[in-house]
Formats: structure tokens, sequence, C-alpha cells
């Protein structure tokens, strides 16, 4: 890779990060009361140009009655507000949504008939919608799932960057993690008892506790919000494991093909050669 091309790369990401520091600091000048400007170049107190930090998170997870979000329903949300400098809990919620029926009621044991008895439905998406409002981010296992289920019907649409905790966070490898782990895998490699799964909540608890755990924490939330790009494996049938196992996927998102979205800083730690994929071709 020529020298021109890792300059372009490094400024790439610098920009990114520089836009990404001055959306956070608007947002807290507007959160205390004062006025911000989308053309200041000041970082927030405390955080260089070189290395700015999430201040809360909104851990989230849903269950739904199926998989497509055209058919089938979000049936429960569950939420943690969690504050990364301290490794805390600041506030948890969940709350059911009225279904018919529940498709998948043997995946997530809530029976429909138990979403439509009384409760502060309006006033629990009005406390959500404030635990969105006060986080930097929000993160999810398997996020563009999540994501796809929000500003549809009774729930609002989420303006929010989302980190995904599956694809997004290249997990320390010595907790020897599959690339694509699941939230049961995850929250063992960091001693979390597994006691339950399947509801909104629980799901967010295992990562609420796993990032307590994680000593690398701010680091990996900010390279979780580096750029992705869309590249293709170029290898052979022979060795599509390699593909595989840096959680490439076939047939996903380029026909015939193993590819994934990743950032170029990961990208150039592959061992087997790859090219970046416009996805609007």
């Amino acid at each position: 890779m020529t020298e021109e091309q890792n300059h372009q790369k490094e400024s790439e990401q610098l920009n990114f990060l520089n836009e990404t520091i001055k959306e956070i600091s608007n947002k807290q000048m507007k959160d205390h009361g004062e006025k911000s400007s989308s053309k200041s170049n000041k970082a927030p107190v405390g955080i260089s140009n070189n290395q700015f930090s999430l201040l809360n998170v909104l851990i989230l997870d849903t269950e739904t009655t199926g998989l497509d979000n055209e058919n089938d329903d979000c049936l429960e949300v569950g939420a943690i507000l969690f504050n990364v400098k301290s490794r805390s809990v600041l506030a948890q919620q969940s709350f059911l949504l009225p279904v018919e029926s529940n498709n998948a009621e043997k995946i997530n044991n809530i029976p429909a008939e138990i979403t439509r008895l009384p409760q502060p439905l309006f006033e629990a998406i009005k406390y959500f919608e404030s635990l969105v409002q006060a986080s930097d981010a929000i993160v999810a296992h398997n996020a563009e799932f999540d994501m796809k289920w929000f500003g549809l019907k009774k729930l609002p649409q989420i303006e929010k960057q989302w980190i995904c905790s599956m694809d997004d966070i290249t997990w320390p490898a010595d907790r020897q993690l599959k690339t694509r782990p699941s939230v049961r895998d995850l929250a063992l490699a960091y001693g979390v008892p597994v006691w339950n799964a399947h509801r909104a909540l629980t799901d967010c608890i295992y990562l609420a506790e796993v990032f307590k755990r994680c000593c690398e924490l701010e680091k990996l939330l900010i390279r979780s919000l580096e750029p992705k790009v869309l590249i293709r494996a170029e290898i052979s049938y022979d060795q599509r494991y390699l593909a595989k196992n840096a959680g490439f996927r076939w047939n996903d998102a380029i026909k015939g093909a193993w590819s994934r979205k990743m950032s170029r800083r990961d990208m150039e730690k592959l061992e087997f050669p790859v090219h970046e994929v416009d996805p609007h071709d």
C-alpha cells in the first residue's frame, strides 16, 4: 500500500473522529442549556482532537414475533443507560407492546395475551425516548436486526449512531471468541453467569456486565465507530474457512461471494487478499 493511500485513510478517519467530537460537544452544550455551533472546532472539555469519549451508551435489545419487520411486530424492548467511564448502570427499562399473536413464543417465552394486559405504555415510550436522548450512541447485539423495528407503529425513530457488539466491536483475542460471538458466548468469556435467554432486558444485562469487566471498553467503542467499507474476499473454495473465521458471510451482501463490512484498520490485518466493493454497484 502506498504512502499516499495510507495518508488518505488516516485523514478520512481523523475527519470522522472530528465530526463525532463536534456532534458530542454540541449535544453536551445543548443538554446544559448553552448555545452550540456546528461550526465550532473545539472538542469537549478533557477530550483532544485525537481521542474523545462516549459518555453514555444505551444498550438495547428487542424481542419480536418474527424476523420480518413488514409482517411481524416488536413485542418487547429492553434498555440500559450505561456510563462508560465509571462502568455503571445509570437506568434500565423494559416494556411490552401489545400484539395479537406471537409466532416466536417458543423462543422468547412471551405469550401474546400477556402483552395486552394494562400497563402505562405511553409513559414507557416517553421514558425510553428520554434514555435515547441521554445517550451518545446505541449498542445492540446484531444491531442491524434491532434497528429496523424503530420508527414503525408505536416505536419512535432513533436518530443516533448504532454500534453492533457482534459485528462492529473487535473483542480482545485473549477471550478466544468467534469473530461474530453470540451474547451467551460473550457473557461466558467475561465470566458473566448466564441464567436466562431471549428476554430483552436480560440480554441487555449480559452486555452491561461484559462492559463492566472490559478493561479496553473505551478504545473498543471508539474504534467500532470508524467508517466501514464493504469488502469481498478473494479466496479459493478450499480457503473458504479463512473468510468464515474472519466473520465473512457467503452470498449475503454480495451474491456468490464471501463478504462483510469492516473498517480499513481491520481490513489491513486480514491474512488473505480482499478488495473494496461499492455496495451500489
